[in-house]
This record gives C-alpha cells, sequence and structure tokens, in this order.
C-alpha cells in the first residue's frame, strides 16, 4: 500500500508504513519503507534510524545515497561525506553509484565547494548520448552545479539533454524488452501516426532545453545482535535498466 501511494500522498503512505512497522518491525522491506516514506515527508531523523536499522538487518549499502541526502538534511554535510566515502563504490550496483554521486555533490554545495560538486559528477555514466533511468537526474544535477559556477551555457545544454533523456524514457517505457532505443531529435511519425517499433528506433521531436531534524521514531529497534535477512529491496532505481541511446547529430536533410 505504502508504495503505491508514495507519489501522491507521501503522509498517508508514511502512517501505512508506520502501521506495517508495529507488526513486521524486524523485516527489512518494512524499515526500508518507513525510513522512505519518512524521507519523503522531510523526516529526515527517522529516515536515518531506520536506514540504520534497514542496513544492519540486510547488510545492505543499496540505500546509502539517501543516508547521505538524510544527513544533508538534518544539517551534517560533513557527516554526509563520510558515510559516503566509508563504502567501496564498486561494490554497489550502478544505480546507486549515480545516485550517490548526486548526494555527495549535493553535500560539496552545501559546503559551498562547487568546483568538487562538479567532480563528484564527473562519472562514466554521465554520458549524454545514451539514456537509463537515472540519466534526468544525474544531467540536471550537472547543470545545477555548472550553474552556480557561472557556466550557463553548459547549464544550459545539460538541462536540455536532461529534458531529452527524459522524453526518450517516457516513449521508450511501454515497449517490452527493448535493449537499446536510438533517440533521434528529428520528426520521423509515419503519415498514420506511427512509429517504427520494430525497427528499436523511437523518434522524438526536436527538444528545446527552455534534494530538519524531526521527532523521536514510533518504530521499536530490532534488539541488538538479532539478524533479520531480507533479500526485498525498495530502490527508487531498478538495477539493470536498459539504455536509450540519444542521438542529437541528425543531419538537416532528415528533418
Amino acid at each position: 500500500m505504502a508504495a503505491r501511494l508514495i507519489d501522491e500522498d507521501p503522509a498517508l503512505a508514511h502512517q501505512h508504513a508506520l502501521a506495517a512497522s508495529r507488526s513486521a518491525g524486524r523485516v527489512g522491506v518494512v524499515r526500508e519503507t518507513v525510513a522512505i516514506t519518512a524521507y519523503a515527508v522531510g523526516d529526515f531523523a527517522l529516515a536515518l534510524r531506520e536506514l540504520r536499522t534497514h542496513r544492519r538487518i540486510t547488510g545492505s549499502d543499496e540505500q546509502l545515497p539517501l543516508i547521505v541526502d538524510s544527513e544533508r538534511g538534518v544539517g551534517r554535510p560533513d557527516r554526509a561525506l563520510e558515510e559516503g566515502r566509508a563504502v567501496d563504490r564498486a561494490t554497489l550496483s550502478v544505480p546507486v553509484r549515480v545516485q550517490l554521486a548526486i548526494a555527495m555533490s549535493g553535500a560539496r554545495l552545501d559546503l559551498g565547494q562547487t568546483d568538487r560538486a562538479l567532480q563528484e559528477l564527473e562519472i562514466p555514466e554521465a554520458d549524454p548520448d545514451r539514456a537509463f533511468e537515472w540519466s534526468p537526474a544525474l544531467f540536471s544535477a550537472r547543470a545545477a552545479v555548472l550553474e552556480e559556477l557561472g557556466r550557463h551555457d553548459e547549464a544550459a545544454e545539460w538541462e536540455r539533454r536532461a529534458e531529452i533523456a527524459a522524453d526518450a524514457l517516457d516513449a521508450a517505457s511501454g515497449v517490452a524488452d527493448r535493449e537499446v532505443i536510438v533517440v533521434e531529435e528529428i520528426d520521423l511519425i509515419d503519415d498514420e501516426g506511427g512509429v517504427d517499433v520494430a525497427s528499436g528506433v523511437i523518434p522524438v521531436a526536436d527538444i528545446d532545453g527552455d534534494p530538519a531534524e524531526a521527532g523521536e521514531s514510533t518504530v521499536d529497534e530490532v534488539p541488538a545482535g538479532e539478524e533479520v535477512n531480507d533479500g526485498a529491496a525498495v530502490d527508487g532505481v531498478a538495477a539493470g535498466e536498459k539504455p536509450a541511446e540519444v542521438d542529437d547529430d541528425a543531419s538537416e536533410g532528415e528533418r
């Protein structure tokens, strides 16, 4: 229930998660859901408590970006950076590594370290010609840092790339078993308004580019030394997302 409600009514989703935790407080995914919904309603102190409990129960670092961002939320960017550096990023899935880079960049911005904020985003996944589920957020984060640095033209280009990637992913979302989606910024819709799905190309028209402390948790902590394995995870981005390739260099003759 909480998963279905979190986007449209985070407060209600949080209440459902808290209710579930009263009867299943030793289940990792339940504590994770409490953490995610607490974060969504701005209760960063509770989110941190539940994220750490989830990590202790499951041994998973998949919610490390949310831990980093929650530390930022309670006004501790230095602690956020410490949390992010404490884990070997090579052990994380690609979506989690990307989310962590964004959160670490935000912590650098909180500290006024704008150049280092940009360095945090210098990762292989920042490929403007390919769109994964995490690409719009990554490109937008880069645009925001470039704007802070006064590099306005570059910022505008990366924001435009974020919009293109988002549209490409929207177009591909209804296509099953798609390995790679090639997105061309040209209008290739046929006379009957169809899309050449069989070819693996989804055309998109050219687009102009125009993350406090709170009260005590009501959730019981897991007793020390008690471990419960729970393989389920609630992630904002699923691992293994397929990319959509973005071709921004279509010739005028194809338009």
